[in-house]
């Protein structure tokens, strides 16, 4: 019994001691106590609109008529300033270099493409023994070089027996007497001054004819520089209405040195132009009138009549001075067939050799000459506007040969 009521007196114990614990710590656990209370912010809903009897009145204010009413006025428009267009600036007048003394200035130019002809042909003869091979191979040097074969034949023939006769056979000498040869070929006592004075009261006036691709319109062009450079006035004549702006060319050529162009539309009549361009020259008491003529293939006989047909209408103001044939140098013989042709439907009174500072070998001077029998009285030299010169025989051959 007694143990009964101990152990209920324990049971009744621990159930205090766990009851207190519980309550010690609910109150540990409990929150802070709250701040005082502030003024609660309200934000209040946006106004609705009013509608209806709740809207509020809208007060009333006097209203104006449209006539009452100003509109404002446009302002007008800035003027737009006047530009004056501006005249073309007129070209400047060049003055071309004198032609005395031209082929001189240029002969170096001359020379690295000549050099070989003279310097071989020097070499040969200088030989101990000239034997038949040697002198074979002279020829074969002037047939290279475009001399021709009746030219080389006659020049081989006369050094053979000039350097029998002559014995020794020093460097001096041999430079004079292959001079002398060549001077004899090449001809010195040939007219080869273009004529620009006419024996009536008209100007003197040149036709340039010649092949397409020679670069005669820019030899027309530099042939009137030559004459300027000489003292004349020149009115150019541009005949050459086949070619895009061929007459553009000319006219660019002429305005350089003052010279004044007659042309006429693309593809308008050439003998037409040609025959304005003489009457302008007569009316403006000019001294030459060059007239350039269209590229003609030597195979198309239409082209070569139509050729002859300007020739004639020109004719009709007074008798042409020089018709004067352009052809490319490098070409070589095949520029002597072109000759041919133009030649036999124009009187041909001059040859200008274009691109002889080139490729070109110098025989075909001789062999053009000999052909015709007419004399080379200018050639191109470069692609300056002042590289052609007249033709000075004794320059040409001192180029050939070299010092």
């Amino acid at each position: 019994m007694d143990i009964l009521i101990l152990a209920v007196v324990i049971a009744l114990v621990a159930v205090g001691v766990i009851s207190g614990l519980v309550v010690s710590s609910r109150k540990k656990k409990q929150l802070p106590p709250p701040a005082p209370p502030s003024t609660p912010t309200i934000t209040a809903p946006p106004a609705e609109p009013q509608v209806g009897e709740d809207a509020v009145e809208t007060a009333e204010e006097p209203r104006r008529t449209i006539e009452e009413v100003g509109l404002p006025e446009a302002e007008a428009p800035a003027p737009a300033p006047v530009v004056e267009p501006e005249a073309p600036a007129a070209p400047e007048i060049e003055v071309p270099e004198p032609t005395a003394g031209r082929l001189v200035r240029l002969r170096a130019r001359l020379a690295r493409s000549q050099n070989s002809l003279g310097k071989g042909l020097l070499t040969l003869l200088s030989r101990e023994h000239l034997d038949e091979d040697t002198w074979e191979e002279i020829e074969e040097t002037l047939l290279v070089a475009d001399v021709g074969v009746v030219p080389t034949q006659e020049l081989v023939d006369r050094l053979r027996e000039r350097v029998k006769v002559l014995g020794t056979r020093t460097p001096a000498d041999l430079r004079a007497l292959l001079k002398e040869e060549l001077l004899t070929l090449v001809g010195t006592d040939l007219d080869r001054v273009v004529k620009t004075e006419s024996g009536e009261d008209t100007p003197g006036v040149i036709m340039v004819v010649g092949v397409n691709g020679t670069g005669k319109t820019t030899t027309t062009g530099k042939l009137a520089r030559v004459l300027v450079a000489d003292g004349r006035s020149v009115v150019l004549g541009a005949a050459d209405t086949f070619r895009a702006a061929a007459a553009d060319q000319l006219q660019t050529w002429g305005e350089r040195v003052g010279a004044r162009t007659v042309r006429g539309p693309e593809g308008g009549d050439p003998a037409s132009i040609a025959y304005d361009a003489v009457k302008e020259g007569i009316a403006e008491g000019a001294d030459v009138v060059l007239i350039d003529t269209a590229g003609r293939l030597h195979t198309k006989t239409g082209l070569m009549d139509e050729l002859g047909k300007v020739k004639r209408v020109v004719e009709k103001h007074g008798p042409l001075d020089e018709i004067l044939l352009v052809l490319d140098a490098t070409t070589g013989q095949n520029g002597l067939t072109q000759a041919r042709v133009f030649a036999e439907v124009v009187d041909i009174t001059g040859i200008v050799l274009t691109k002889l500072d080139g490729t070109a070998k110098g025989g075909i001077v001789i062999a053009v000459q000999r052909e015709l029998g007419v004399p080379v009285k200018l050639i191109g030299l470069g692609e300056g506007p002042d590289d052609l010169a007249p033709f000075v025989p004794e320059a040409f051959v001192d180029a050939l040969i070299g010092d």
